[in-house]
């Protein structure tokens, strides 16, 4: 295992304009859940960076640019990631979306969760976490 250093994060505003999609980016966004990304976007603010290299070529957050996008976002908060190797930010490119496909909810705590969600006066539709209405 490589040695862990320390890196400093901040966070800047960069127009979209400047940013560029990784050319063989392997993660699909279909339209649906752009629009889902968009609605949360517009819900709870851009609170997830995009992450960029110094080029200002997206490493992970393609579909919270095209989120960004169909909400006419002139800027968004970005990371810059320049401590990386080329191989290590082709990994991280992966590792970032396949990572969390490798876990699972906790089915009664998520129950719980939703039910919950569900007894509040909400100002916007349960289907902005992700889940379909059948399984909300």
């Amino acid at each position: 295992m490589a040695k862990t250093e320390q890196v400093t994060t901040k966070i800047q505003y960069i127009p979209t304009e400047n940013l560029n999609p990784y050319q063989n980016n392997a993660k699909k966004h279909p339209e649906k859940q752009v629009q889902q990304i968009a609605a949360s976007i517009q819900q709870f603010g851009f609170i997830n960076p995009i992450i960029v290299n110094n080029n200002k070529e997206i490493i992970a957050g393609h579909g919270r640019l095209e989120g960004a996008k169909v909400l006419n976002l002139k800027q968004v908060p970005v990371i810059l990631v320049d401590h990386l190797t080329e191989a290590q930010v082709k990994a991280y490119r992966l590792a970032d979306n396949q990572l969390t496909m490798n876990s699972g909810y906790d089915t009664e705590l998520l129950r719980v969760e939703l039910a919950d969600l569900s007894s509040l006066d909400l100002d916007f539709d349960l289907d902005i976490t992700g889940f379909e209405l059948p399984e909300i």
